[in-house]
């Protein structure tokens, strides 16, 4: 027997066939929508008026403010040289001393003349009040004897050079003799770094450098030895023309040695002088904000007024010192730019404004 379905039965089949329809055409409509795009996150700086300083780099080697150097009067055989290289003198010490056998006879054959000289007017005064010798001749005898006079002390002060004395208080910074050698009259034999009127660093400039400085100027200085501190430095001179051999100027920077601190000759420094500049202040940011740039061209991304977008603006970039360039055009002080995320963004994009780089970095 065939059991019959109620006319009632069909309809639930009916239903979840909808059911699966209605369900399929709310799938289609959702692979038709646009996917939400996030905001991009960003850090951001906000551009400051301020002048930068000009700041010019040199290389220059550390050396005693004054150097004197020392020779002997005469020409002789050195006997001796009581000093090193590096070594530290003091005034009035005894350095080098020549061999005095042919010093100390010239100055007995001087002596020994003036002596001959000195009889031969009083036997001419004598022979003269006995009316035997003319006033002339005792005039003659007597320029004879001033003559011979002035020898002697001539000879002396001849024989006090064949001695070299440090002047002052110093260094030895070369050693141009040794014992036995025969030196010139006036060849140096020593050289003296005379360290009680202080230190200088001597540095060559360019001639496009060197117009830009001028006794005064301040700025410091770092030495390979002594990695952790830097030093006050001061202009003193400024060479008015070119050494011949490098074309370059020279100029001394007067350098302040704190106690407990010992300079040493020819350290290497490494000087940075800044300069004020005569222009208005310009908006300034950080160099990584710039984007593609090339000479004076270069772009930045500023968040818009309501903080949820970011708009490329071509600006055009003045000096860069430390980290920090200037702005010529393109933007004002007050704007802000992104520093960090703009990798990732395009014309319009939207943003989400993170924590200031500039506040970030001032937090401990």
């Amino acid at each position: 027997m065939t059991q019959t379905r109620p006319y009632g039965s069909a309809w639930p089949g009916r239903a979840a066939l909808t059911a699966l329809l209605l369900l399929g055409g709310c799938d289609k409509d959702a692979l038709t929508e646009q996917p939400t795009i996030e905001d991009v996150p960003v850090h951001v700086e906000t551009a400051s008026e301020r002048v930068l300083p000009e700041t010019l780099k040199a290389i220059g080697q550390l050396a005693p403010r004054d150097q004197r150097r020392l020779s002997f009067k005469v020409g002789g055989v050195v006997e001796s040289a009581n000093f090193e290289q590096g070594q530290s003198v003091s005034a009035g010490q005894e350095l080098a001393v020549l061999r005095g056998t042919e010093v100390a006879a010239g100055v007995e054959q001087a002596r020994q003349a003036a002596q001959k000289a000195a009889r031969d007017l009083a036997r001419g005064r004598a022979l003269f009040a006995d009316g035997v010798a003319t006033k002339e001749q005792l005039q003659d005898l007597g320029t004879a004897e001033q003559m011979t006079q002035a020898a002697l002390r001539s000879a002396e002060f001849t024989a006090s050079f064949a001695r070299i004395e440090a002047p002052c208080d110093g260094v030895v910074l070369a050693k141009l003799a040794q014992p036995g050698e025969l030196v010139g009259p006036g060849q140096p034999v020593v050289i003296i770094g005379a360290t009680d009127r202080g230190w200088v660093v001597k540095a060559a400039l360019t001639d496009r450098q060197v117009v830009n400085v001028s006794p005064g100027n301040r700025g410091r200085v770092t030495f390979d030895a002594f990695p952790d501190r830097e030093f006050d430095v001061e202009v003193s001179t400024v060479a008015s023309a070119a050494e011949q051999r490098s074309g370059t100027f020279e100029i001394e920077l007067a350098v302040t040695q704190p106690s407990g601190v010992r300079f040493a000759q020819g350290l290497i420094g490494r000087v940075r002088l800044e300069r004020p500049i005569d222009h208005l202040p310009l908006p300034c940011i950080s160099v990584a904000a710039l984007l593609e740039a090339e000479g004076e061209r270069a772009s930045v991304y500023v968040v818009a007024s309501d903080g949820r977008s970011a708009n490329r603006v071509a600006v055009r970039i003045g000096r860069m010192v430390g980290g920090i360039v200037e702005v010529k055009e393109g933007l004002r002080a007050g704007d802000r730019v992104v520093v960090e995320g703009a990798a990732y963004l395009r014309e319009g994009t939207r943003v989400h404004v993170l924590e200031a780089v500039r506040d970030r970095d001032s937090k401990p």
